[in-house]
């Protein structure tokens, strides 16, 4: 009987196990305080010590199991709840494609494009995709690889480089309200600014036609290279300086091959011949009791910091650093020393897609990547944030002014030596394959 006893109460103790830890140690200490004179407990003493060490480290182990496989469950449990909510989501608001048209200053970024595994290196695109997810548009995991909601960017903008007509394409959510809802997580210097239905085929960076790219600088630019720039406010750029301004920039009117105008890029690569649609200097104007005025690119397509020393070219055949044919030599075989100027100025204006919006604008099923409705938005963002950045930052820190004094080390000439130019194009630039200034 005593016997029988034992065995009914080991598979008590069995089933009890299976529950719990802390259950089956308190059944175990229940039972030998409640038969201690009974034939439980006598039973229990006469095995040894080593027995009874034995039997209790199996219960344990087995209730360490099946804990484990309890956790097990609860994470998979888990994991099915949030892939029916991502299920319920899909139902309630369709994942489409879209193209964004953003804004951003750019002043205090690493540029456009993520860096993977370098977060001390902020980027425009680190804030978006943030934004993103908090809003809800994307799961969580799309976060970590783009390719998930088919990512692409128009250009990827360099370092300090600003934005007013950025366009991007992926797949998201559309919930309600969501320009509104992306921007209440994005800092007030990037904005979300339109929003538009595409094809699923649609790439922002392959299907753009054509890029506008503005740069604003100081006029002072263009003063003669013995002029005293200590007092900038007092330059004021003359009408037949501006004309010749405009005479030499035309002559980057066409295809050419820009493997000056870039870093490491061989004059037999194909990929260094660009269309430059057209590039003019605007009229003058005051701000801050400084004159400046805007430069307009527009090009099929740019190669890294290409405007920055198509500009910085021109600057420094105006100031009379080196004659104007020097233009011209640069499309040829020969290493020709280009300096670059900064990357304040530079503003992405516009991007174009005149081949898409002929083939599916009008279709009746898409809408023209055209931002019309958008112009005010636009205008307003510039004025905020952009504008203010540029003319402030150039006022206080004078970057235009201490890169004019760098303009007599250069040579312009062949050299196999590394110029001042070159050397920081490599501190600037970690990521040389970037295709977009």
């Amino acid at each position: 009987m005593r016997f029988t006893s034992l065995s009914c109460s080991f598979n008590v103790i069995k089933f009890g196990m299976f529950k719990s830890r802390p259950l089956l140690i308190a059944l175990i200490n229940r039972r030998l305080t409640s038969e201690r004179n009974g034939g439980f407990y006598k039973c229990f003493c006469t095995m040894s010590e080593g027995s009874k060490d034995e039997q209790t480290a199996n219960l344990l182990k087995r209730a360490n199991k099946e804990d484990g496989d309890s956790a097990e469950k609860v994470h998979a449990t888990k994991r099915i709840k949030a892939e029916g909510e991502h299920a319920e989501d899909e139902k309630k608001y369709p994942k489409r494609k879209v193209a964004l048209l953003m804004g951003y200053s750019g002043k205090g970024y690493y540029g456009m494009q993520r860096n993977p595994g370098r977060s001390e290196f902020r980027t425009i695109e680190d804030e978006l995709v943030t934004a993103l997810i908090k809003s809800g548009c994307i799961p969580e995991n799309h976060g970590d690889d783009m390719k998930k909601m088919s990512f692409q960017r128009c250009a990827r903008t360099d370092k300090g480089v600003s934005a007013a007509g950025q366009v991007v394409s992926l797949k998201v959510w559309l919930i309600e309200n969501i320009i509104e809802k992306i921007n209440e997580h994005l800092p007030q210097q990037i904005r979300v600014l339109g929003l538009k239905r595409v094809t699923q085929s649609f790439n922002s960076k392959n299907n753009c036609s054509a890029r506008t790219y503005t740069y604003m600088l100081p006029t002072v630019a263009f003063s003669p290279k013995d002029y005293d720039t200590g007092n900038i406010s007092a330059f004021r750029l003359e009408p037949e300086i501006l004309q010749n301004v405009n005479r030499v920039f035309a002559f980057y009117k066409g295809t050419h091959n820009f493997h000056n105008f870039t870093s490491q890029k061989a004059p037999s690569d194909p990929s260094a011949r660009r269309y430059i649609i057209e590039m003019s200097c605007g009229e003058p104007f005051i701000c801050s009791n400084t004159e400046f005025a805007v430069i307009t690119v527009r090009g099929q397509s740019f190669m890294l910091h290409q405007i920055r020393k198509m500009i910085g070219l021109v600057i420094a055949v105006i100031k009379g650093y080196v004659k104007e044919e020097v233009i011209e030599r640069s499309w040829g075989q020969e290493k020709v020393d280009v300096p670059k100027a900064p990357g304040l100025g530079l503003v992405l204006e516009r991007v174009h897609f005149d081949r898409y919006n002929k083939r599916f604008g009008g279709d009746g099923l898409h809408e023209d990547l055209e931002w019309d409705s958008e112009e005010e938005a636009i205008k307003a963002f510039k004025e905020a944030q952009i504008y203010p950045t540029i003319v402030d930052t150039e006022c206080k820190e004078g970057s235009m002014v201490s890169w004019m004094s760098t303009l007599p080390i250069h040579n312009f000439q062949a050299t196999s030596a590394r110029t001042l130019d070159d050397k920081d194009q490599k501190q600037d630039n970690a990521d040389v394959g970037k295709d977009s200034d």
